[in-house]
């Protein structure tokens, strides 16, 4: 399997890239997984739960489950993980994941119960995090992935341009027939060759758009899309005249020409936003486009004193990603915002955004799997360093919204809180959604059954025959 980058650890504790992040999902397992088209929480290393009260759930754990080394899981396992990864001594990626459980305590050897400090509708969601067997939860970090693992593969070795997985027995899905290589290959016309040559079976997400059509003729190759759950958006930085004016963040949306671009830059494998919840997310709310209105846009511009005003608009060096932001200056040039395209590195694109030194970045969402991971990015308590609300936003009514969200526990409750969320956010227009991405793979023909998940995951991997 094809990836752009060498993951930077294989210790799920830590990942935060994508590869690192999927990858580690190969190795690793949590009581739940997400279901691959509606990411709804699905029992994996659990067997079942209960909710004895709004904050107490109760969780069964599997019987039939073994570690890669052979030993059995247990409940303590699971409480152990839990603890470790709130623990300041291992400062896990994950710890906010856990701030809001009080206790989790062994209930037997196959169950665990688990105490909220407040009702908090995602605990199942996050309950997909890895566990770790007891003894290894507070280990120093293992960037090479030598921690022991439930996936369905188990790591063989980690060097530069290449992970090795072997099929894995006894763990949360039945031992794969094939063992996988991660080999990274950061070159757009080397991934083609070697897709071509039959020297690799699978890509996610790596190709052009313009290539794709090409590589579908391809008599070993082919080409599959689904639809993403994702969001592709503008984040504006709201400490800097003008931009907390929600009248300059309206002409910004206006200006923008979404179905021209995702017809032809993206050829057809991105659709237009219609708010920020993707529709492959069970928490979108149907809406209308958002208007292409350059004139209104000018208009807007005009009224809030901002003709003719020079900005940055920072994006990744990726080729396609510079090209769709250079368009998208022109467009602002063309309402009047005079915009520079700065094209940056990850990291110090993150640096400045976290810093605030920016007027408008092109970001993505790469995995909306629940409407509540937009509270780190609108909610006023989540401004860097805490959190992402890199806008700096601060609106007391999308925090009460948020909050609400975040505690309620009915789905059908939270759908509606969300729809109002969405309608606040068209008005205000904090983040200006673009657009949501396919998920696209091409693969080899003995690769062609595999379908990354809807938020892009290789799970399915284990599954080919």
């Amino acid at each position: 399997m094809l990836v752009a980058n060498d993951p930077e650890t294989l210790d799920p504790r830590y990942a935060t890239d994508a590869v690192g992040l999927r990858a580690t999902r190969l190795v690793h397992a949590g009581l739940v997984r997400l279901d691959p088209d509606t990411l709804a929480p699905r029992p994996y290393l659990a067997s079942a739960w209960q909710w004895l009260d709004p904050l107490t759930l109760r969780v069964e754990v599997r019987k039939d489950v073994r570690f890669h080394s052979g030993a059995p899981l247990r409940s303590r396992d699971v409480v152990e993980t839990l603890r470790a990864i709130a623990s300041p001594r291992v400062a896990s990626r994950l710890a906010r994941i856990v701030e809001l459980i009080g206790e989790a305590r062994e209930d037997g050897d196959h169950a665990v119960v688990i105490r909220l400090v407040r009702p908090h509708a995602t605990l199942l969601t996050d309950l997909e995090l890895p566990i770790l067997r007891a003894d290894e939860a507070l280990s120093p970090p293992a960037t090479e992935g030598s921690l022991d693992g439930l996936g369905p593969y188990a790591i063989v070795s980690a060097a530069r341009g290449e992970v090795r997985l072997s099929p894995a027995s006894g763990g949360a899905l039945p031992r794969p027939a094939h063992a996988v290589i991660l080999r990274t290959v950061h070159d757009e016309n080397a991934r083609v060759l070697r897709l071509e040559s039959g020297r690799s079976d699978a890509s996610v997400n790596l190709l052009s758009p313009a290539l794709l059509p090409v590589l579908a003729r391809q008599p070993g190759l082919g080409v599959h899309a689904r639809p993403g759950a994702n969001l592709t958006y503008i984040v504006v930085q709201e400490m800097r005249t003008p931009f907390g004016d929600s009248r300059v963040r309206q002409a910004i949306s206006r200006a923008v020409d979404r179905p021209m671009l995702t017809a032809t830059l993206f050829g057809g494998t991105a659709h237009p936003a219609t708010g920020l919840i993707p529709p492959a997310n069970w928490a979108h709310s149907e809406a209308p486009p958002f208007a292409f209105e350059p004139g209104k846009a000018r208009a807007l511009l005009a009224e809030a004193g901002a003709l003719g005003l020079h900005v940055t608009l920072l994006t990744s060096t990726e080729r396609l990603r510079i090209d769709v932001s250079r368009v998208i200056a022109q467009e602002l040039a063309d309402v009047g915002l005079d915009a520079t395209v700065v094209p940056l590195e990850l990291g110090t694109m993150i640096a400045r955004l976290g810093a605030g030194d920016f007027e408008l970045a092109i970001l993505s969402l790469p995995e909306v799997t629940e409407p509540n991971v937009l509270r780190h990015f609108l909610h006023s308590s989540f401004v860097p360093p805490a959190g992402a609300n890199r806008g700096r936003v601060r609106d007391a009514l999308l925090d009460a919204l948020l909050d609400e969200g975040d505690g309620a526990s009915d789905d059908e409750t939270r759908r509606a809180i969300y729809a109002r969320l969405e309608a606040r956010e068209r008005q205000e227009m904090h983040l200006v959604p673009l657009w949501y991405e396919d998920q696209i793979a091409v693969t080899s023909l003995r690769a062609r059954s595999f379908v990354p998940s809807a938020e892009g995951r290789w799970l399915s991997l284990a599954s080919l025959n």
